[in-house]
């Protein structure tokens, strides 16, 4: 219960303030939209864009693709077959099969990397596609979710992209945050930072903040939630990610682009990772921006209008959204059942199964987002991306979806279980290898009269692993190619001579870290299959490092397994040991990969030697310039998180109207019983200080009590009395 007479003169002044600029809802009117559910299966539409020359060439495209994966793959098999000339045991057919399984991916991805290196060759000659200058007609809102993040840098970028909005296409665009954070502390931290950014926007790109108590399912919820409280205002909304960055000019040539395509449901950009600071996030940045346009441009290539989303920077029509991609609940429990984790790929192939289409244009430019810091950070976002992947092979037979929709799903799933594939292949190898060192041949399996002599041609071996590895470092020797072959481009990575340096460098650090992703990401599908959920966890954006000791604890099985596979290599061949090492060696130093990884001074010793270097660190765009300025700025006059949100919230009387203006009305009366706002309710009541009542209440009836505006009001009653009798004394 609460305590009597907790609006007092001050609180009521508040409410009757609320109208006033910075005390009402930081929220436009709704505009609703209905959002029906989908089905898992339902009937394929028609395609709503029509016959086009450009759909006859991509057709051609993928029978040329698969067809020359094939080939390549058809060879590769048939050669390890020769290398096992003779009568094959039942352990080498499951390594034939684990070969011709692995050999045929790496075909596939060699393949569509040589479709993407002809393409920009054939961009360099002919040039960009033109850029228009008119201004789109429809009106698009910049989605921005956010979890538990850190919202001074949400707010420097979303400042300087809005202010580059109101001034190039005035009134076009509107952005809104979308709050799903349950931590009570980020929560008003974020209200703090958000209700300045809001207050001092430009009406003609304005900024609107929501908060949701109830995050179910996640970010599609979150999206979802939108789309039927305001999608129908909007012809169009452009999803980002919380550490998403795009140009003014980019996100007005998509939505030009959108507009101009009435069939057209969802447009996707290459994005290119940039502010990497520690030496992993170094890494993955420059193979982003050398390789990634190899692969990014294959990719458009085949799939045509049959292209896929990857959950941010782009762009999405609002009604096809809403009619078409509202995604289905799984029947079962977690991992595989229940809402679906993954939603961007399964929102792509709703929308192709209602005849929209989905596209991919690399040609987008000022497209950005950053890295994790770390390995250990990376592992953790995979966690939750191998559970949504795995989970899609629910999808996979669903009636009505499209050939290459099917094939998105697919290769999502192989993403993770091929690391199950790779570890398989290697341990029947080294099975085999154990086998020929402890078995005697039997040279007479059947009567006969001449002996069955075991056969291994090392030197077609040999052939198949060059072969192999060739096929394996294609798509980045293209990639080197594309930068030596144009000279501008190649002085943007520092030329010549540093743009190889940086390949090498960033081939041999990654073939240390590929065995402990392959062991990583085999143990996570053991734990998917085995029932384990990988919850929500917020991604850190910067900070990666730990310590010595963690690291150690966390790679502790890894360097087990390195150090026993190297010595059982030794014991039984010293030229295997030497084979084997490539994968052994990343596994028994995997702590101390783990541990640099995440720090900033190797990555900033290989800054100032030029090594891995991005083009946007030779010359930056003016709108990273833009919110690294508002960032350096903002972080100068920021408050850090509070670590008493109730203290915090109370002591600030502007933040506290802000806030109670932004909660729904009837915020107290819910349908269901809502047990953590009983408790909040009776422990504010017993408390004799705010002190007590914060170290009382649990995380989710902390969120109940700052959800509750009566609660606010009678801790924020009960303090002002408690000054008043101080003063008094």
């Amino acid at each position: 219960m609460e305590k009597p007479g907790f609006i007092d003169g001050r609180m009521a002044d508040r409410e009757s303030n609320m109208g006033v600029t910075g005390k009402r809802p930081a929220l436009p009117p709704e505009q609703r939209l209905a959002m029906p559910r989908q089905n898992l299966h339902a009937p394929r539409a028609r395609s709503r864009s029509p016959m086009s020359v450009a759909r006859a060439w991509t057709w051609v495209v993928r029978l040329l693709l698969f067809s020359l994966t094939l080939t390549v793959a058809q060879y590769g098999v048939r050669e390890m077959h020769a290398v096992m000339a003779g009568s094959i045991t039942v352990l080498q057919w499951i390594f034939l099969g684990l070969f011709a399984i692995n050999f045929t991916w790496i075909s596939f991805a060699g393949c569509q990397a040589l479709l993407g290196f002809m393409k920009i060759m054939g961009r360099d000659l002919i040039g960009r596609r033109n850029i228009h200058q008119e201004l789109p007609g429809m009106r698009t809102a910049v989605l921005v979710p956010v979890y538990n993040e850190d919202p001074v840098r949400v707010s420097a970028a979303i400042d300087a992209m809005a202010h580059g909005l109101a001034d190039k296409a005035p009134g076009k665009f509107h952005f809104f945050i979308l709050s799903d954070s349950n931590d009570p502390s980020a929560w008003l931290h974020e209200e703090r930072v958000f209700s300045t950014l809001i207050a001092e926007q430009n009406e003609r790109c304005p900024v609107f903040y929501r908060h949701r108590r109830d995050n179910r399912e996640r970010k599609a919820g979150n999206i979802a939630d939108w789309v039927q409280r305001w999608g129908g205002g909007y012809e169009a909304m452009l999803v980002l990610d919380a550490d998403s960055i795009m140009s003014p000019d980019t996100m007005i040539e998509m939505t030009r682009r959108l507009e101009a395509e009435p069939g057209l449901g969802l447009l996707q950009t290459l994005p290119s990772i940039v502010w990497g600071h520690t030496i992993y996030a170094r890494l993955q940045q420059f193979a982003n921006r050398l390789y990634g346009p190899v692969f990014g441009n294959g990719l458009s290539v085949w799939h045509g209008e049959g292209s896929n989303f990857w959950g941010h920077n782009a762009i999405i029509r609002t009604r096809a959204f809403a009619e078409a991609a509202h995604l289905p609940v799984l029947k079962g429990k977690a991992p595989f059942g229940g809402h679906v984790i993954s939603h961007d790929f399964i929102e792509a192939a709703l929308l192709r199964r209602a005849g929209w289409s989905v596209r991919l244009d690399s040609d987008l430019a000022e497209s950005f987002e950053e890295p994790p810091p770390s390995i250990t950070d990376v592992l953790v976002r995979d966690r939750r991306w191998c559970q949504g992947n795995l989970q899609h092979a629910r999808f996979l037979f669903a009636r009505g979806l499209a050939f290459t929709s099917r094939l998105h799903i697919l290769s999502g799933i192989m993403a993770y279980i091929s690391a199950v594939f790779w570890l398989l292949l290697l341990t029947t190898g080294l099975a085999l290898a154990i086998q020929a060192d402890l078995t005697r041949p039997e040279y007479f399996r059947q009567p006969s009269l001449f002996p069955t002599w075991p056969v291994f041609d090392s030197a077609r071996a040999i052939e198949l692993f060059i072969v192999s590895m060739s096929i394996v470092l294609l798509p980045k020797f293209l990639g080197w190619l594309t930068a030596m072959i144009n000279l501008r481009r190649c002085f943007r990575y520092g030329g010549p001579i540093l743009v190889t340096l940086s390949v090498i460098t960033e081939i041999l650090l990654s073939a240390l870290i590929a065995p402990i992703m392959m062991l990583a990401q085999s143990r996570m599908v053991w734990e998917i299959f085995t029932g384990g959920d990988s919850g929500w966890k917020p991604q850190r954006r910067d900070d990666g490092s730990i310590t010595l000791p963690d690291a150690l604890r966390k790679h502790r099985w890894h360097m087990v397994t390195g150090f026993a596979a190297s010595g059982l290599t030794w014991y039984l061949h010293h030229d295997l040991f030497l084979w084997t090492l490539p994968v052994t060696a990343g596994l028994m130093l995997s702590a101390l990969l783990s541990w640099t990884s995440g720090k900033r001074g190797p990555g900033r010793a290989l800054r100032i030697l030029g090594i891995l270097r991005t083009p946007e660190e030779r010359r930056q765009p003016d709108i990273l310039s833009d919110v690294e300025e508002r960032l350096h700025n903002a972080y100068q006059v920021a408050d850090p998180k509070p670590d008493s949100p109730i203290t915090a919230l109370l002591s600030d009387p502007r933040l506290c109207d802000w806030h109670c203006a932004q909660l729904p009305d009837g915020a107290e009366h819910h349908e269901d019983f809502d047990p953590d706002l009983v408790l909040a309710r009776e422990k504010t009541r017993r408390s004799a200080t705010t002190p007590a009542l914060e170290q009382w209440l649990s995380r989710a009836e902390l969120m109940a009590f700052m959800h509750s505006p009566a609660l606010i009001r009678s801790v924020d009653q009960g303090m002002q009395a408690d000054f008043a009798r101080q003063n008094n004394s």
